[in-house]
């Protein structure tokens, strides 16, 4: 199949496919006219190309799954290296997760503040039974 076949096929563009080839993940195969021709194998290794970086994964953690798929392996994963990559990856996630949990912890944290300053007022009678106070950030437009 032609270039432009396969970039619809994978969801993808050939300037995508051209970029994959230029850094050595998509193989360079021309037929007489000098066209450039792929197979479903190719295919196979758009979509775990993909699909991994759907996941977050830069384009270079992507070359172990790249290689064992073209090692013949019925899935990019099937190697040491895939696997290697994948702790890695979960590595830098559960850090993610940590900050996200830490900086949602401080928001949650303010809000508790906020609302008991707000009920505190409220129950001073400083605020008596009006309207919330309303806060602007630039004023009207």
């Amino acid at each position: 199949m032609r270039i432009g076949e396969l970039a619809a096929r994978a969801g993808t563009t050939a300037r995508a496919l051209r970029y994959y080839e230029a850094r050595g993940l998509l193989p360079a195969r021309r037929d007489a006219q000098g066209h450039r021709e792929y197979d479903e194998g190719d295919l196979r290794v758009l979509r775990q190309i993909r699909t991994l970086r759907d996941f977050g994964f830069e384009l270079e953690e992507t070359r172990p799954f790249v290689e064992c798929l073209r090692a013949g392996h019925p899935e990019g994963d099937a190697c040491p290296a895939s696997r290697v990559v994948y702790r890695r990856k979960l590595g830098e996630l559960d850090e993610l997760i940590g900050q996200l949990a830490a900086v949602r912890e401080t928001v949650a944290g303010q809000l508790r503040r906020a609302e008991e300053a707000r009920a505190e007022l409220a129950a001073e009678s400083l605020v008596p039974g009006g309207p919330e106070p309303s806060c602007e950030l630039g004023g009207p437009r």
